[in-house]
């Protein structure tokens, strides 16, 4: 303590037990979660009870962009590539979001192929039984039909990519980490100036020579 001040005597522990927050209901919320869950898979059936098909969509920021997660729905561009309609994508259990832009086409390629493989697995129940539409599944592949419950449509998985154990050799040893990430900082600072030097020697040589 410093100077003439009031030695500090504060009451935290007054009526403590009117602050407390208590949680006895758990058990019983989780078995009601349980019942709506059963409600919503009667309510929809034969469709997924965990709702539609998303996109996979890498993380923002790079301390997450290696991870890899469900988007909030599919691009237009990538529904049209897969062959579909978004209005009619809507309705067979695809997400969609007009907003989402493709700026990488592998992840765009991904998608595509992942929108092609639900279409595949897809079995469609006819709206009208006596007359059914092109798309729909035919009444062997309707009574094969399995309703999902307990996951996702198509769940999305980590590619966890580890290196191999191998012995350290020579090479290991003599290399030096902090000369190289010099080394490739200079080379990413001065790439502009070393190419504009390259392209300016380039045209000096194609450049007569004059005669002395």
């Amino acid at each position: 303590m410093k100077h003439n001040n009031v030695i500090p005597n504060a009451h935290f522990n007054k009526k403590w037990q009117l602050h407390v927050r208590t949680w006895f209901d758990q058990a019983a919320r989780k078995a009601r979660r349980y019942r709506k869950r059963l409600v919503k898979a009667q309510r929809v059936a034969p469709r997924p009870a965990k709702g539609s098909l998303r996109p996979i969509v890498h993380s923002t920021t790079r301390r997450y962009n290696m991870k890899v997660r469900s988007g909030r729905g599919f691009s237009l561009d990538e529904i049209r590539a897969a062959g579909l309609h978004p209005k009619y994508a809507r309705t067979i259990g695809i997400a969609v979001d007009h907003r989402r832009r493709n700026k990488s086409t592998e992840a765009f390629q991904l998608n595509v192929q992942r929108l092609k493989q639900y279409l595949g697995k897809l079995i469609l129940f006819p709206l009208k039984s006596d007359k059914p539409k092109k798309n729909d599944a035919k009444p062997e592949e309707i009574k094969l039909a399995v309703q999902l419950k307990k996951q996702r449509v198509m769940p999305i998985k980590q590619l966890v990519r580890r290196e191999k154990a191998r012995p350290i050799n020579d090479a290991d040893t003599k290399f030096q980490a902090f000369q190289a990430l010099r080394m490739a900082r200079a080379d990413a600072r001065f790439i502009g100036q070393r190419e504009k030097k390259a392209k300016q020697a380039a045209e000096d040589e194609k450049k007569p020579k004059k005669e002395k």
